[in-house]
């Protein structure tokens, strides 16, 4: 048996190896030359240099999902406005992305706050109580931050000021297993992520 499995592994690891040398043959494609026009008249040959090589363009990075603190000073500051947060949680219903009137109230207030700190960017969490499959709990978290994010863009705040992310059931506000618990826990929570 020890026999089998030495060769069973000594296959795979060949595999391997030849998968990888095959890898690290390739080479990237080079743009061909462009065919010369068809309607090039009969005469002496003209004599042209060969074309350059093929620049390779790269793409921009991409832009980080939250811009990052230029120094722990400002880091400390957003921070501390997170850590006492003017902004309120907007609530919805069991299995609700609907904004009812009092999570309107609630959005409005807070789109009121970020009217008045024109260089806030904020990101809406959306989160879900403990019941319902993980994959049930972040469609519905996206959909709860995604109805707050349009509420406010709908009020006046320009959308790039307005990020969205769901963590579903996975980071409760109460860890409790009651139905106020759970109300706490399904809301559009404000992070304030630039200064």
């Amino acid at each position: 048996m020890s026999n089998t499995i030495r060769t069973a592994f000594a296959v795979v690891a060949l595999v391997m190896l030849i998968s990888a040398a095959a890898c690290a043959k390739r080479q990237p494609p080079v743009a061909a030359a462009p065919a010369p026009p068809p309607n090039i008249p009969a005469g002496p040959a003209v004599d042209r240099a060969p074309a350059p090589p093929p620049t390779r363009v790269d793409d921009p990075l991409p832009v980080p999902a939250q811009p990052l603190a230029d120094d722990a000073a400002s880091s400390r500051s957003i921070d501390d406005l997170n850590r006492n947060s003017p902004f309120k949680p907007v609530f919805f219903a069991v299995d609700s992305a609907d904004l009812d009137e009092t999570g309107r109230a609630t959005a409005s207030a807070n789109a009121e706050i970020l009217k008045k700190n024109a260089k806030w960017v904020v990101t809406i969490e959306g989160h879900c109580d403990e019941r319902g499959t993980a994959e049930y709990n972040l469609a519905l978290g996206e959909r709860r931050a995604i109805a707050v994010k349009t509420f406010l863009v709908s009020l006046g705040i320009p959308p790039d000021r307005v990020r969205t992310i769901s963590y579903g059931k996975e980071f409760p506000f109460d860890p409790g297993k009651t139905d106020e618990a759970f109300s706490h826990n399904r809301r559009g929570h404000f992070v304030i992520t630039s200064n």
